[in-house]
């Protein structure tokens, strides 16, 4: 496993050694005492989740105001272009966003810490999306910020309109959002 790191120091891109022949490939995606060692962390995730969707679908930015997830991304087939948005206050990069393109080729994989909205848009014909997280999926503390906000100025690689959720259409720009006060 490598670690490259991102213009937001926190947000890193982990990158695995892949084992190929002509039988196929193999690679660990995650190994507990690989990622502390490297990256220093001492992370424990509680919940794997799967997304599948199609070309055009951007999903996000969501983030838990109370009970903030740290997400460990992957895509496992076809390919998305991933973004974080720091949203802690106190953060010499608040309100900073970078994003990368993840893909079943490539191999990447994307750690978005506490503290940061998170959201993706699927660039090939279909994706599926994989993602460990620090924390169970609270509902109740969800939020979103506007994909599109021009104070962020995402450049998303965009071929036309996004085939957004109603909730990612209605979400706030990030001055009229809740952002973390408590995580650094």
């Amino acid at each position: 496993m490598k670690i490259v790191s991102t213009p937001i120091p926190d947000v890193l891109i982990v990158e695995p050694r892949v084992f190929s022949d002509q039988r196929g490939f193999f690679f660990e995606s995650y190994n507990e005492k690989e990622w502390r060692r490297l990256t220093g962390l001492n992370t424990h995730f509680v919940q794997d989740n799967h997304s599948r969707s199609v070309k055009g679908v951007l999903r996000g930015l969501h983030y838990q105001i109370r009970r903030p997830q740290g997400k460990l991304v992957r895509v496992v087939v076809g390919e998305v272009f991933d973004v974080a948005v720091d949203l802690r206050k106190q953060s010499p990069t608040f309100g900073r966003w970078t994003g990368t393109v993840l893909s079943e080729e490539n191999r990447r994989q994307l750690w978005i810490p506490e503290g940061f909205a998170h959201g993706f848009l699927v660039l090939s014909e279909v994706a599926e999306f994989l993602y460990k997280a620090t924390d169970y999926y609270a509902p109740q503390w969800e939020r979103c910020v506007r994909w599109d906000d021009p104070d962020l100025g995402i450049a998303w690689p965009l071929s036309g309109p996004p085939v957004l959720s109603e909730k990612d259409r209605k979400a706030p720009a990030l001055r009229d959002a809740d952002a973390f006060t408590d995580i650094s």
